[in-house]
């Protein structure tokens, strides 16, 4: 799940998860922005001056990306480090090196020896860690803003100098076959979700997962690590981000001081693979041991890059999943009775066009056939009828006192710089609001129509082979190592 649809979707997972806890905190973040359930409100004139309008932007010479912004509640900071390779930058035989590439890094250096990063931040009670996704691969530490020169030069130095032998390659490649393991090959649904999604990509490198096919886990070289390594861990594939009780001008000397020095790196190759048009719906039956069944559908959409459809079917999503009161879990699990759980999940920001999802689990007693009748209908009646204005408004506040609740986190900040600035431009975020509130009911509608459609579809399907054995099983949408 990428951060986008965290907020879309209010914060993935189970639909309705942590709705009750919420409830409360939400309805005043929506009184005191002018956002009830009457008409929309104008937010810029609500909320004041635009929050990225306050950050700093630099390059270096040597085409490191520097954004920087200034919060000074409290004496803290949060720094990252965004490099623009993920799983999308693999070729077959060799997936799953972008995550293996991310474990590589804690090894230690020549100067910083294994394991000295993580206790060295831990040491003054900061916190780091990272995270691989289809598109980025990312790295951060917060805590104590005088540690910030440090923590710069512990980061520089491991941009270039990954110090791994043999012996640390093979037992750390264990670790991450072993992570794959429990992640996927010993939980259902996650096994069906990768085999779903190999079947609905046939062209892009999204098609296989972020952890990449075991078989070639197990082929990867250090060899290949280290070309990997070198060939996308340049300062000119990588945005660095600080924010916190910080003077830009003074930390971006600090970063010129640790980082300028570094040579740019060839410019590495671009992802030029395109998903064809999809002209029919594809099936695919996973049976594993499990306790019961689950559904999950996947239709190609556009991302970012299409605002007049991207905006309305991240609402759309909203006004499927969006808590307990939305239409999916009120009408199939509250009133029908057909689901467990069901959900859908949407994807605004990625760097290629990604997938609307709905997932489910029946009901014991009914069958993935009823709730995908279920889905189907639900679907039927968004292409058919406006949803209300109310309806849509609810959404549209849902999203919006998301979004600025997430805000009062200075690393979901720098969270939202780094991703919108590796897979687009970090200048999206001004644009969030404004074109969310230009979202129409007859825009929800028109790319329901459009996109939601069986001939664009794949469709996979748990069909449980039943043991003694109890199974832990949720569906986890998006797709973020860590």
């Amino acid at each position: 799940m990428t951060l986008f649809s965290r907020i879309f979707n209010g914060g993935g997972g189970r639909p309705g998860a942590a709705a009750a806890s919420g409830r409360v905190l939400l309805a005043a973040v929506l009184v005191a922005m002018g956002l009830g359930l009457g008409a929309p409100a104008d937010l810029r004139a609500q909320v004041g001056p635009n929050l990225f309008d306050q950050v700093v932007e630099h390059k270096l010479n040597n085409g490191l990306k520097v954004l920087l912004l200034k919060e000074s509640r409290a004496p803290i900071i949060s720094l990252q480090l965004w490099y623009r390779v993920g799983s999308r930058n693999e070729c077959l035989g060799k997936t799953g090196i972008s995550h293996l590439n991310e474990h590589m890094m804690f090894k230690g250096t020549a100067r910083y020896g294994p394991k000295y990063f993580s206790r060295e931040v831990g040491r003054v009670g900061g916190s780091d860690n990272a995270f691989t996704s289809r598109d980025y691969t990312a790295f951060f530490e917060t805590g104590p803003k005088d540690q910030l020169k440090h923590w710069l030069e512990m980061e520089a130095d491991r941009m270039k100098g990954i110090n791994v032998n043999e012996e640390g390659f093979q037992t750390e490649k264990k670790v991450v076959l072993e992570e794959r393991r429990l992640r996927t090959e010993d939980e259902p649904q996650s096994f069906m979700e990768e085999a779903a999604l190999a079947a609905t990509f046939q062209a892009h490198p999204y098609q296989w997962p972020v952890i990449g096919w075991q078989h070639d886990v197990e082929g990867i070289s250090l060899g290949d690590f280290q070309q990997y390594y070198h060939r996308y861990y340049q300062p000119n594939n990588c945005t660095l981000v600080v924010v916190g009780d910080i003077e830009p001008q003074e930390a971006l000397k600090e970063v010129e001081d640790t980082f300028g020095d570094l040579p740019a790196g060839p410019e590495p190759p671009k992802v030029t693979a395109q998903e064809p048009q999809q002209y029919g719906e594809r099936l695919v039956w996973v049976h594993r041991e499990a306790q019961f069944p689950y559904i999950l559908m996947s239709y190609h959409v556009p991302n970012w890059q299409t605002p007049e459809d991207a905006y309305p079917l991240a609402l759309l999503c909203r006004i499927l999943s969006g808590g307990q009161s939305s239409r999916l879990y009120h009408n199939l699990v509250y009133q029908q009775k057909l689901a467990l759980e069901v959900g859908a999940d949407y994807d605004l920001d990625t760097r290629d066009p990604f997938l609307f999802m709905l997932y489910g689990q029946p009901m014991p007693g009914k069958t993935v056939a009823q709730l995908e009748a279920g889905l189907d209908a639900e679907i039927k009646r968004l292409q058919t009828d406006l949803v209300s204005d109310r309806e849509l408004i609810k959404a549209k506040n849902q999203a919006t006192a998301g979004f600025y609740l997430d805000l009062d986190s200075i690393f979901f900040r720098g969270m939202l710089l780094g991703e919108t600035e590796s897979v687009a431009r970090w200048t999206l975020l001004k644009e969030y609001i404004p074109k969310l509130q230009q979202v129409t009911a007859a825009d929800v509608r028109r790319v329901a129509q459009k996109y939601l459609v069986p001939m664009n579809r794949t469709v996979g399907l748990l069909a449980p082979v039943k043991t003694g054995k109890p199974q832990a099983e949720h569906f986890h949408p998006g797709g973020v190592i860590r």
